[in-house]
């Protein structure tokens, strides 16, 4: 168990829109110490300023791929926050084996520094994991759980590397871990986002959001002596729950005013993006109370934190707010780019085809804004899942493989945190434990982080086959 006395909490990602949050949560507790990785070019920052005249506050200058700084903030540390890494849409902008060094790389640092300078049976490691793990899930297959298959977008190399850490987190062998899957996160900088990947993002695809408010609270929350014993070595999908379940027009018609007046439809994906919404998100808040802001209640208060210049301009100025937004469109990484320059992989992978793109209609009068089915339906996971972990058997792991349409080649279940030997259906073995399979939905590493084997798994993993609606984007890419 964590001290009755003050807690020393390592916090990775402060300046982020989640770490800022977190920050003011923690700081507001008299019984944490709070320990903050700061990388040295953050420091004159207006935040990481306020944080260095924060009582209680310890400031660790370094990075995630400086094993030596994750070893100053986890030694003595009872709590470890990895909210820290890069992101979306900065990530897509960098090298790949950047991107990995970082996320992949910093949570083995982590893991490590946890075994060498921690105490594996009670330093406690919180990781914040992705919905873009499970990619894109468009109706009819927009509700979601964890233990349902990773399936990653193609062109998403931040999800692959979340992946990759978190598979280093689950089989770690520390005791106390979790991985926390963050959804779409509202926070008050959006407005500032000028991205292409804003038109990556399917106008009738579903987030369940969280806000940034209540992501620090969770972090907050997390940190209590009162949290269950039953609540580690799990995953859960951070979400609002049933308030804040919208399809991404409603986000768009919410927090855009007049967006018809400025935006296109046929400048949107239609698919090969992530989001969907959860029909397991109550566990966590069951488990760890940490829900306060709804989207709608996020909406609500977004236009106050926005300068009334960039309120108006749209209003007053469409026709230039337009063009502008459609030159984003049309630079790299945008939709139009990849009609513009005959990108035939980009175009069958966000939009299937160029044909399906010209079918989309190109005023909003006759596009169709769709409302999915706000009924739950589960995937089917392939074996009991009444049955506890620890009462796992082999016959579980033997059906669970074969729903893959691989194989399970252990001689004995010996635990749901102790790895097994499996196949795949494509011929890769690997080893992996029980539970990053049957409830992180982890399955053959080679094989999940490469869309290109996706029809091919298809084919041959029922279990996989219940998610895989968009087979030109890997047959095509």
């Amino acid at each position: 168990m964590v001290s009755l006395s003050t807690k020393v909490v390592f916090l990775t990602g402060a300046t982020g829109n989640m770490g800022r949050e977190a920050v003011k949560r923690l700081t507001a507790k008299d019984d944490i110490t709070l320990r903050v990785l700061l990388r040295a070019e953050e420091r004159d920052g207006k935040f990481a300023r306020q944080m260095m005249g924060m009582k209680g506050v310890e400031i660790v200058t370094g990075d995630l791929t400086d094993a030596r700084s994750i070893e100053t903030g986890v030694r003595g540390a009872d709590v470890v926050l990895h909210v820290g890494g890069l992101v979306s849409p900065l990530a897509d902008h960098l090298p790949p084996a950047t991107v990995s060094a970082v996320n992949v790389g910093g949570a083995r640092n982590i893991v490590a520094a946890i075994k060498r300078v921690g105490d594996p049976d009670r330093t406690r490691l919180v990781y914040i994991g992705t919905v873009a793990q499970t990619g894109s899930r468009n109706a009819p297959i927009h509700w979601g759980r964890t233990g349902d298959p990773i399936k990653i977008s193609t062109y998403d190399h931040y999800a692959v590397t979340k992946t990759q850490a978190e598979a280093i987190v689950a089989e770690s062998g520390i005791r106390h871990w979790v991985s926390l899957r963050q959804s779409g996160m509202a926070h008050f900088d959006m407005w500032r986002m000028f991205d292409p990947i804003m038109f990556h993002n399917p106008l009738n695809g579903v987030f369940e959001w969280s806000t940034a408010n209540d992501s620090g609270r969770l972090m907050a929350a997390v940190c209590d002596d009162a949290v269950p014993d039953s609540f580690w070595r799990g995953f859960y999908n951070i979400g609002g729950g049933a308030a804040s379940r919208v399809v991404n027009h409603e986000f768009m018609a919410g927090s855009m005013a007049g967006y018809r007046d400025v935006l296109r439809p046929h400048w949107f994906a239609t698919r090969n993006f992530h989001g969907q919404w959860y029909a397991d998100s109550d566990r966590l808040e069951a488990l760890v109370p940490f829900r306060e802001q709804s989207v709608h209640d996020y909406l609500a208060e977004a236009p106050r934190h926005i300068p009334a210049l960039a309120r108006l301009v749209p209003k007053l100025l469409p026709k230039m707010v337009r063009k502008r937004i459609e030159n984003l469109a049309a630079a790299p990484g945008g939709s139009l780019h990849w009609f513009a320059t005959d990108d035939a992989a980009h175009i069958a992978a966000y939009f299937g085809s160029r044909a399906a793109w010209e079918a989309i209609p190109r005023d909003w009068a006759a596009f169709e804004l769709k409302q999915p089915s706000r009924t739950p339906t589960l995937l089917d996971h392939g074996y009991d899942e009444t049955i506890a972990p620890a009462d796992w058997r082999l016959a579980d792991l033997q059906d669970a493989a074969h729903f893959r349409g691989g194989q399970c080649h252990a001689e004995s279940c010996d635990g749901p945190d102790r790895p097994v030997d499996w196949s795949c259906a494509l011929g890769h073995r690997f080893a992996m434990t029980p539970n990053l399979l049957l409830r992180g939905g982890h399955w053959c590493p080679t094989c999940q982080i490469d869309s290109m084997c996706y029809d091919r798994a298809a084919e041959r993993s029922p279990f996989f086959r219940q998610v895989w609606t968009e087979p030109t984007a890997a047959a095509d890419a």
